[in-house]
């Protein structure tokens, strides 16, 4: 890391930030490795999507609309939502960005839970604000209480993910609609849906029904996860009507490219192919997590589209190292103080099948 400059300085909290890491994506020694590391849906986005981005390619010398309008009409038709309340991002990190850029700055704090998802505390540093830690309960989920005591009169945003990452647990909306009503009056709660669309139980709605009966609540979702557009960016936000305003001030003419509403459009719209992907994921999800269990590495309960093993933190290096050398990469999670863990994206059948016989053979000691 090279020194700091004597007289050019960025703002107060950016070179507080710890760098974001992402999933590995390379095993050394090992041929093209099975990515389980980032989330990404093993059967990638729609095929209706694919030829939209296609299509794309004959106007890449034209900018994109600057207003999202098809696109946000789509997902208000298919999520049954008010399309003049949404906002358009390059992926959901780019809405949580503008939240803590248009709400949070210096002698600001921004409040999330142990082990939430770190950009929450990256966006707030980028902008001068403090993030504050909130303690889960014993069981890695969610604690509202926590995070009602953490709140003080400089608290302006709070941010949960509900299902979380990385950790997959899920608290019910009875709880959400209680933080929501707890915090204080100039905070806005943030609760964010990357894995909403995996979530089976009754009912759950990510946010939806809060955001429209309270002035305070925002949700944002992503085309990264269920969609299979990760390398695209492109996620929303859904805010009360005085939030999207602020957000479009904020935000760029044309900070989503023209392919990726293309296909964003064409992959919201088809429906089968995530209640596919949806159900595919529970089957194994659930799959998965009962054999590791049964042989000595239990996991949490999940709503995502991956599963959180206790390994035992003398093992995880041992663990990942082992899985790497059997071409799968895996996610160890100690930057998010989860030492014990290490976090497993739910593949196809085959992929789960194998990440199942290399933890049998890692368990029995094997090489």
């Amino acid at each position: 890391m090279s020194q700091p400059h004597p007289t050019i300085r960025p703002q107060p909290g950016i070179m507080g930030i710890s760098l974001y890491v992402g999933g590995a994506s390379k095993a050394p020694g090992v041929n093209a490795p099975l990515k389980l590391s980032s989330n990404e849906n093993p059967l990638g986005p729609s095929p209706r999507a694919i030829a939209a981005y296609k299509a794309a390619a004959d106007s890449l010398h034209r900018y994109p609309d600057s207003g999202h309008e098809e696109l946000r009409r789509a997902i208000a038709e298919v999520e049954g939502l008010d399309h003049s309340l949404i906002t358009c991002g390059a992926g959901s990190d780019e809405i949580i960005a503008f939240l803590c850029q248009a709400y949070a700055g210096p002698g600001d704090e921004v409040l999330h839970t142990k082990h939430g998802f770190s950009m929450y505390s990256i966006s707030a540093r980028a902008n001068g604000a403090t993030p504050v830690e909130a303690p889960e309960t014993a069981d890695y989920t969610t604690d509202v209480d926590a995070l009602l005591a953490a709140c003080t009169e400089r608290t302006k945003l709070v941010f949960i993910a509900n299902p979380n990452n990385p950790t997959g647990t899920i608290i019910p909306d009875a709880e959400v609609a209680r933080l929501a009503d707890g915090i204080p009056p100039q905070a806005l709660l943030v609760l964010d849906g990357a894995y909403a669309e995996y979530v089976r139980r009754p009912g759950y709605d990510a946010g939806k029904a809060l955001v429209e009966s309270r002035e305070n609540v925002v949700m944002t979702r992503t085309f990264s996860k269920i969609h299979g557009l990760a390398a695209l960016r492109l996620g929303w936000g859904y805010a009360p009507g005085h939030v999207t305003e602020v957000l479009n001030r904020v935000r760029g003419p044309f900070n989503v490219t023209d392919p990726a509403i293309k296909a964003g459009i064409a992959a919201i719209r088809d429906t089968e192919w995530r209640e596919r992907c949806a159900t595919l994921n529970e089957v194994w999800r659930d799959w998965l997590s009962k054999k590791l269990a049964a042989i000595g590495m239990p996991c949490l309960p999940s709503e995502g589209n991956f599963i959180l093993a206790r390994v035992g933190r003398e093992r995880t290096a041992a663990a990942d190292e082992f899985f790497k050398s059997r071409g799968l990469i895996l996610r160890r999670v100690d930057g998010y103080q989860l030492p014990d863990f290490i976090r497993i994206t739910v593949g196809d059948e085959e992929g789960c099948r194998r990440v199942a016989a290399a933890a049998e053979e890692f368990m029995k000691g094997g090489a």
